[in-house]
């Protein structure tokens, strides 16, 4: 059988950016083809950045994307990389649509292209198009019509793009029927908690369908609130993982797969679910053999890490998500440091280690800003973490500032408490401003969701790393953390004492959480159940919970609505976290029991 020398660039790209996007391909290209690569992909809508959202529906972004395309192919073979197929996800135009309501302007569509000799010569449109989740691609694109083949060494390599594979029917089943000798996904499938041991087994079953072997490249990096993890995969017809690229990390997947050659009668026409065969043949003869034992994962810079990437365990996996969505949102955005209020506490100390592991601690800027209630072991510890980590430290007192407020307005309760959080807002705004650092919320998951956080108080800032970490994952992160950094002869950043100690927002005298909340874990048990789940009052308590903290907490969660809107943007872990995945009206009558 004829042997593929396949390079699979799982890659981060950052949208918009058509001309850094561009470079990058090529210069990933140009480290494929010394690998000795026959086929070369990238992911989904790598030359545009994903998501665009609604950049899709501007003419101008869709014809930039298309003449960057063009010169993308001309670029290539103008560096001596045009006798080498080259995948590219972009931004295309249906030429066949015809305007009408309901659909997107322009007709946009969520595209792939083959790039050879200088010239594209096969494009093709993401058929399934999702529409959960963060997902909105009925808003922006219309669906591709045809089952992509091009014929590269003699093998059949049918196409498809990451929803194709995810949803029942179309290319999966086309691609059997089309005979294919290899189905060849390229994606941009967002991060989620455990989601790559569902995407192995998507993979798997996907290629028993198809018939033959299939490649996951997907893509990783962060934009906004997502994080694309990597977890490139492939798999022989059946199921068998052939080669598995690593988590979090760029990377050029080049495996050597031996496939059954193209057939002389090979199907044209019409085949599974209306698809129509589009097939380009590049090259008929077998590619040059290689030696088996060259495959493996390698970076720019070359080497071999072997065929199957370690895995991540849970807590890391998650830690590694956040560390790679705040690099991404500071550097794309054009940042170089970041500010954080330090109270001492367990949520602010992850949030500071997340930020030293994802930008330096030199690029980190802590500050303690104590009030009256504040007690002597919190003020300690915000000092404490800063001597382990090395980041920037600082302590500036509210209490001058506190009292001249309280003395105008002799503020009591809540009123007094809420101003404490906004005299420390607005001092990490100023400092921002003055310094050029951008702020980050420490809020959790639990807190947004019960509304226990307060506005332009400690909700200000540009970005929340744990924005979607209930309480209770928080205390299991810093642990690992720090049995990490034991594990490495480093010293753990967060200290014992932030972690063992009772949650308090120590606004009053002798506060902690659970004077206004449920023991966390049982918060959070319920919050996974109405948050994640969607589940009802009446299925809650029936899952063992009492009714009256079910109503309590669901009342709070209800009323929070209005304050969540406003918080920033955070990383994605869950399958449901706030933001894109739950949308929920802020003036809303109604409510569950």
């Amino acid at each position: 059988m004829p042997q593929l020398r396949l390079a699979l660039n799982q890659i981060d790209s950052s949208v918009g950016d058509l001309a850094g996007n561009a470079e990058t391909i090529v210069r990933w290209t140009r480290h494929s083809a010394e690998q000795g690569a026959h086929l070369v992909a990238f992911p989904e809508m790598v030359l545009t950045g994903y998501p665009v959202e609604d950049l899709a529906l501007r003419s101008s972004f869709v014809e930039a994307s298309r003449a960057g395309l063009r010169a993308l192919a001309a670029r290539l073979a103008e560096e001596g990389l045009g006798g080498l197929p080259v995948i590219v996800g972009y931004l295309d135009r249906s030429a066949a649509a015809q305007p009408k309501y309901g659909q997107p302007a322009g007709a946009p569509q969520n595209a792939g292209a083959v790039l050879y000799g200088g010239e594209v010569v096969l494009g093709f449109a993401k058929h399934h198009l999702p529409n959960y989740g963060v997902f909105d691609e009925f808003r922006y694109f219309v669906p591709g019509d045809t089952m992509p083949v091009v014929r590269v060494g003699g093998v059949d390599v049918a196409l498809a793009i990451c929803e194709d594979l995810w949803q029942d029917g179309g290319r999966v089943p086309a691609a059997r029927s089309a005979r294919a000798g290899l189905l060849l996904s390229i994606n941009a499938s967002p991060y989620e908690r455990d989601k790559d041991d569902t995407r192995l087994e998507l993979v798997r079953k996907r290629a028993q369908e198809a018939g033959c072997t299939t490649a996951y490249l997907a893509m990783m990096g962060g934009q906004d609130e997502l994080v694309f993890d990597g977890d490139s995969i492939v798999v022989d017809r059946d199921g068998e993982v052939v080669a598995r690229a690593p988590q979090f990390a760029e990377a050029c997947v080049v495996v050597d797969l031996e496939l059954p050659g193209a057939v002389a009668d090979a199907p044209e026409g019409v085949v599974d679910d209306g698809l129509r065969i589009d097939r380009v043949v590049l090259s008929e003869e077998p590619a040059p053999a290689h030696d088996a034992g060259e495959t493996g994962e390698t970076g720019e810079a070359g080497g071999n890490a072997g065929g199957y990437a370690a895995r991540l365990d849970d807590d890391e996996e998650v830690y590694s998500a956040l560390v790679v969505g705040l690099r991404a949102y500071v550097r794309k955005n054009g940042f170089r440091s970041v500010l954080i209020g330090l109270s001492g506490g367990i949520d602010s100390a992850l949030v500071a280690a997340i930020a030293c592991d994802a930008v330096g601690a030199e690029n980190v800027y802590g500050v303690s800003m104590p009030s009256k209630y504040s007690s002597e072991h919190s003020k300690d510890d915000a000092a404490e973490l800063a001597r382990r980590t090395g980041l920037n430290f600082r302590t500036v007192a509210i209490e001058p500032m506190f009292d001249a407020y309280m003395g105008a307005l002799e503020l009591t309760g809540l009123a007094e408490e809420n101003l404490q959080s906004r005299l420390r807002g607005t001092l990490l705004m100023a400092l921002s401003n003055e310094e050029g650092h951008i702020v980050l919320a420490p809020g959790n998951k639990s807190e947004l969701a019960v509304g226990y956080s307060t506005l332009y108080g400690d909700s200000v800032g540009a970005y929340g790393p744990i924005k979607d970490v209930y309480k209770t994952s928080v205390f299991r992160l810093a642990e690992w953390r720090n049995r990490a950094a034991v594990q490495r002869g480093q010293t753990p950043p967060i200290p014992e004492n932030s972690i063992s100690k009772p949650p308090s927002a120590e606004l009053r005298p002798g506060q902690v959480d659970t004077d206004s909340l449920p023991d966390y874990p049982v918060l959070d048990a319920i919050l996974a159940l109405y948050v994640d789940q969607d589940r009802g009052a009446d299925e809650i308590v029936a899952a063992g919970f009492d009714a009256e903290l079910v109503a309590k907490t669901l009342r709070m969660v209800d009323r929070a609505e209005y304050k969540r809107r406003q918080y920033p943007p955070g990383t994605k872990i869950s399958p449901k976290g706030f933001g894109k995945d739950r949308r929920l009206p802020i003036t809303n009558g109604w409510r569950e029991g």
